[in-house]
């Protein structure tokens, strides 16, 4: 079967972004990705304190949450249209999800203390598990596994697109609450995200060493955007426990 029948949950490891494996003296590299990786959640991790001391003094996190949204989804598209200008796109992508996630971080720190750490951690923990699994092979990543998971990740995302444009039109939608189906579905959302990564992880090794170095960028980017997802699930479904409970 060729690799290029392989997909993964991840919009930015489809097909189109790696439809060109010609050989070339610099390939993408594992390293590479993992260096990429850590850097950007770095500068991510520095804009959010810049944006907590902000919060602190009393700026309001609307404008930093929903401009650093846009911002990210606008660069997200160009990345998609212009994959050879990654190198410089995913970059101004780190920062704008670094003010977003500053944003969200802080308003979340604001009303309940320690709750963003509290994220961070179950995330870390959960990419490390699910790595784990993933290197021991406990888990395949099948066909079946595979076509289960890009299904339920695009039926969150479209439930959340439908949702959110409905508020917009002041109609009431369950998942934004607190009930217990808002949290099933979080859960959900959550476990979903995290069976994400064992996609990407799967992805990255079949075209190790073979696909351009830029790629590495693009690799880089479908990580971050699954990690950022799974934070954000987390950290709503934290919320609202502390709400309920």
């Amino acid at each position: 079967m060729s690799l290029r029948n392989f997909k993964t949950s991840n919009p930015v490891f489809n097909r189109y972004f790696w439809d060109d494996t010609k050989s070339s003296a610099k390939t993408m590299s594992v390293s590479g990705i993992i260096f990429k990786s850590i850097i950007s959640i770095l500068i991510i991790a520095l804009i959010t304190t810049y944006v907590w001391k902000l919060n602190e003094a009393g700026a309001s996190m609307q404008w930093f949450t929903l401009g650093g949204m846009l911002a990210a989804a606008i660069v997200s598209v160009l990345i998609s249209i212009r994959q050879h200008w990654s190198p410089i796109l995913v970059p101004l992508y780190v920062i704008a999800k670094g003010f977003f996630l500053g944003g969200c971080s802080a308003y979340a720190h604001r009303h309940y203390p320690d709750l963003p750490y509290q994220a961070i951690g179950v995330t870390i923990i959960t990419f490390f598990v699910m790595l784990l699994l993933y290197q021991l092979r406990l888990i395949v990543v099948t066909k079946k596994l595979r076509s289960v998971i890009i299904t339920a990740t695009v039926s969150i995302m479209v439930t959340y697109l439908i949702t959110w444009i409905l508020s917009f039109f002041g109609i009431k939608n369950y998942i934004w609450g607190t009930s217990w189906f808002a949290i099933v579905f979080n859960i959900l959302a959550a476990v979903v995200a995290s069976f994400a990564l064992l996609l990407d992880f799967d992805y990255i090794e079949r075209y190790k060493n073979r696909a351009p170095k830029y790629k590495e960028w693009i690799a880089t980017w479908g990580l971050l955007a699954t990690l950022i997802w799974l934070y954000i699930e987390v950290l709503r479904l934290m919320q609202k426990f502390a709400l309920r409970f």
